[in-house]
């Protein structure tokens, strides 16, 4: 079954395919179908998931996952929130996950209300119009690290700390990172929701709503 990833983000697809590989799924980009990025005009995760979902399954003709996920910083009132992969231009900076994190960096220089949690909402569609989406959510709390640390993952993960572990997120090796991180956490939910509710005891997929 092919499902097509509503993201060109390299670090997402290579976690969700490890992540989703118990259901022996094939993710594809996007972009690798030649499918320009959604507008994301909401001001929560699970509108502009839904919204990112539904572009992708009604270009590609294919089911669909997006996933949208944030940073939301206790100091901060939540934010950036949907705003996260942008954050840095608030602040005159070129958008990158290097300059997001110099950012947060200066802007928390003198706070030490250092409490954040990273959130992942997934959304999957077996098609465009599917009336019944699956949603899963996951999220881990930590602080927000005072310089960077370890070299692994990508967005905020450098300065993410998670004082279960006493790493931030580029600290852990992948595989302990992907099974306790806010992606990680909304997969795991998604692949029991998919087992339960798209793939049969054969492992092929529910037709979508409208088809025999």
């Amino acid at each position: 079954m092919r499902i097509v990833l509503a993201s060109n983000n390299p670090g997402k697809l290579a976690e969700l395919q490890a992540m989703l590989a118990p259901l022996g799924l094939e993710l594809v980009r996007q972009a690798d179908l030649g499918i320009g990025e959604a507008e994301e005009p909401f001001r929560t995760f699970v509108e502009n998931a839904l919204a990112k979902a539904r572009h992708a399954a009604r270009a590609s003709g294919l089911p669909a996952i997006a996933d949208d996920a944030g940073l939301c910083v206790d100091a901060f009132g939540g934010l950036p929130g949907v705003d996260t992969a942008f954050y840095a231009t608030r602040f005159g900076y070129p958008k990158s996950d290097d300059n997001n994190v110099r950012a947060l960096l200066e802007q928390m220089a003198d706070v030490d209300n250092r409490r954040a949690a990273m959130v992942s909402t997934l959304v999957a569609l077996r098609s465009a119009d599917d009336p019944e989406p699956l949603i899963a959510v996951g999220r881990v709390v930590g602080e927000i690290a005072r310089a960077r640390r370890g070299s692994g993952g990508f967005g905020f993960d450098p300065v993410m700390f998670i004082p279960e572990f006493g790493q931030t997120f580029a600290e852990l090796p992948a595989e302990v990172k992907n099974a306790n991180s806010h992606r990680g956490r909304a997969a795991a939910q998604m692949v029991e929701l998919m087992q339960e509710r798209w793939l049969d005891a054969g492992g092929g997929a529910s037709p979508a709503p409208g088809q025999p």
